[in-house]
């Protein structure tokens, strides 16, 4: 809701208040204060209208994901970069149920932006070697699997990983 600066502000603004509340012995008032700094300092890392996108897509809610995302009016000035990474990971993710051009474009910036998670660049990894064996590019997707595949430290991937292995060996 607020712009990334603001929030900062608003941190530093809160905790110094909370320093006064300490020295005028109101420890309770400047215990809240300063919990409620922590808030701003999270939300500056975690931007909260991403948060809602992402409930909304663990729901399977592309609309309402769509929607949140559509919040944010100016993404470069608003997010950090790993959130602008996250909000062209989530287009993509949208954009791949509609338009797999739009959807490569996305997951791509995304990736250059960079996600904090291996799991999530391993997955737009994943979504990008499956576009690219859709428009019948079988290097490009050879090579997107297996660094997918290095990513997926879990196997969380692994079952999509070996079925796209095996539809790359029938192009």
């Amino acid at each position: 809701m607020f712009n990334k600066n603001i929030k900062i502000v608003l941190a530093f603004l809160i905790t110094g208040y909370a320093g006064y509340q300490f020295y005028e012995g109101e420890i309770g008032n400047g215990i809240m204060l300063v919990l409620l700094a922590l808030i701003f300092v999270f939300l500056y890392f975690r931007n909260e209208l991403i948060l809602l996108a992402f409930l909304r897509m663990r729901k399977q809610d592309l609309e309402g994901t769509e929607k949140w995302l559509g919040k944010i009016r100016n993404p470069k000035a608003a997010l950090t970069t790993k959130q602008q990474g996250y909000y062209e990971y989530l287009h993509g993710i949208i954009y791949s149920q509609k338009n797999l051009t739009q959807a490569e474009k996305h997951f791509r910036k995304a990736l250059k932006l960079g996600l904090n998670m291996d799991y999530d660049v391993a997955m737009a990894k994943l979504s990008l070697a499956g576009i690219a064996m859709q428009k019948r590019r079988k290097r490009e997707a050879t090579t997107l699997l297996s660094e997918a595949k290095k990513l997926d430290k879990n196997n969380m991937l692994n079952e999509q990983i070996r079925m796209m292995q095996q539809q790359l060996k029938r192009i």
